[in-house]
């Protein structure tokens, strides 16, 4: 017999099963959250968890929130379970399965107006966000906010019913300004280096489009703080759901698996207030850069180096792409080689036991983390986990054979087809461009670097353009094999 998900079977749970040790009833709404997927779950829901079960902080509750369609799938999934999500921290000597009850609400997405309302409720002191790096309207090749997208001119209309995350939460600071309201916090929780400031700029330039007196209200009175976020937390499918009701009892439409790692930095820079995170593992520190630069580099940058070759040897799961030599070697090679040595010391921090701890971490066979997934949307994490380091390469007149090599998977890959001949299925919100573009460059392997808004000025450097043309003409002479045991071999 299993156990469904609900507030009234929280006294059912299995005796495995911790479940939250406050009285939800009693929980007030500090926190609206755009972005409630699978990372925000297992991370800033469970940091408010652990506080709540301390009995501290209950004023704090998060509410959902969201902007697309597509989000009322997850919704209604919370919603049939009282918005409690099952959490199972795994890795091969470790399980761990809790249900956590910080989200007590979830606004309708796309119900512009009903969350804007919710948005100007004083209790309501910090809007925070994961809406992942796609989400944030950056121009790639600049990193900096593009105020020409169409979304962004189209919320800056006169009278316009906003559509985006930053449209809502300006719309909700002009209320709060003219109510009188203190205004609230925005908080990203996303992977993005220097994440308050992007959303600053998201927030201030739209509001820049609209009225500069607006930008200046908001750049004087709103906090953005700056904020790096780790743990790693797959996409849930069928399987985990069935190994939460056979291994525990227990039935979650939409449980979340992670790893037990979690890591959070952040600045202490608050508009009204905040909850007391330092007292459940929340750093707290004057300045995120360091660290945020850290785990960039050296675990995204990391994740991008496996998923590739991965992927073009049809691998599926990310702790099995550990398990081969040459995926292992290349990581290791080039981390130690290239990645590395472009960070810069960071606080009570040995890079070289935090590199090990992330080959660990994605050595992690019961994560089922996948190959696909690392793969995903290369197009906008590229920009922000690999070319700044072959930037800071050149700039040093450093080899950037390795992250050549990284580059030139990519590009193979998005071709859509693995070395055995398998069809890749798009996996990237520009995958017809990507692949396009991948094949013209197997013949001119410079077509590939022409993408201006993601290689800017690395594409035209001469000793990444003539090290990214052999690392591609050796992967399609011999496969992906045979080139990375070339490379390991310091013979590519």
């Amino acid at each position: 017999m299993t156990v469904k998900l609900s507030s009234s079977n929280l006294s059912k749970l299995p005796a495995n099963v911790a479940g939250p040790k406050y009285d939800r009833a009693t929980l007030k709404a500090g926190i609206v959250h755009f972005g409630v997927g699978n990372f925000h779950r297992s991370h800033q829901a469970v940091y408010l968890d652990d506080l709540f079960n301390a009995g501290i902080g209950h004023d704090w509750a998060l509410i959902g929130a969201g902007v697309f369609d597509g989000e009322k799938i997850g919704r209604a999934k919370l919603e049939e379970q009282d918005w409690l999500t099952t959490v199972v921290e795994q890795d091969s000597g470790h399980m761990n399965t809790r249900v956590t009850g910080a989200m007590i609400d979830f606004l309708m997405p796309g119900d512009a107006a009903g969350v804007i309302e919710r948005l100007t409720d004083p209790a309501i002191k910090i809007v925070s966000l994961t809406i992942t790096e796609g989400g944030y309207f950056i121009d790639p090749a600049s990193g900096v906010f593009n105020p020409t997208h169409p979304d962004i001119v189209a919320d800056a209309q006169p009278g316009a019913t906003p559509k985006t995350v930053f449209g809502i939460i300006l719309a909700g600071l002009v209320r709060r300004r003219d109510e009188g309201t203190v205004p609230f916090t925005v908080m990203s929780c996303d992977n993005i280096p220097h994440n308050g400031h992007v959303t600053s700029d998201g927030v201030i330039g739209l509001a820049r489009l609209i009225d500069q007196d607006l930008a200046n209200w908001v750049s004087e009175h709103v906090a953005f703080p700056n904020g790096m976020v780790d743990r790693i937390t797959p996409a849930t499918t069928d399987r985990e759901r069935g190994i939460l009701a056979k291994d525990f009892g227990l039935e979650d439409n939409w449980p979340v698996f992670c790893e037990p790692f979690r890591q959070w930095v952040l600045e202490d820079h608050f508009t009204d207030g905040r909850p007391p995170l330092e007292k459940v593992g929340v750093q707290f520190v004057k300045d995120v850069a360091p660290y945020e630069l850290m785990k960039i580099r050296i675990l995204n940058g990391g994740h991008a180096a496996i998923a590739y070759p991965a992927g073009l040897m049809d691998i599926h799961f990310v702790h099995e792409a550990m398990q081969e030599p040459l995926v292992s070697g290349f990581l290791a090679k080039l981390e130690r080689d290239e990645i590395i040595p472009t960070v810069p010391p960071v606080p009570d921090t040995v890079l070289e036991d935090y590199y090990q701890l992330i080959e660990s971490r994605f050595s992690n066979p019961k994560i089922g983390d996948t190959v696909r997934r690392l793969c995903l949307d290369g197009s906008n994490r590229q920009p922000k986990f690999i070319i700044p380091t072959i930037a800071d390469r050149l700039k040093a007149g450093k080899s950037v054979a390795g992250l050549a090599l990284e580059s030139a998977l990519w590009c193979r890959y998005c071709f859509g087809t693995t070395d055995s001949g398998a069809v890749i299925e798009p996996n990237d919100p520009s995958w017809d461009r990507l692949q396009a573009t991948a094949k013209a460059a197997k013949d001119a392997p410079a077509a590939w670097l022409a993408m201006e808004d993601i290689y800017g000025d690395v594409g035209r450097a001469t000793a990444f353009v003539e090290a990214f043309a052999h690392a591609l003409n050796v992967l399609w002479a011999n496969g992906a094999r045979a080139t990375l045991t070339r490379y390991l071999a310091g013979k590519l």
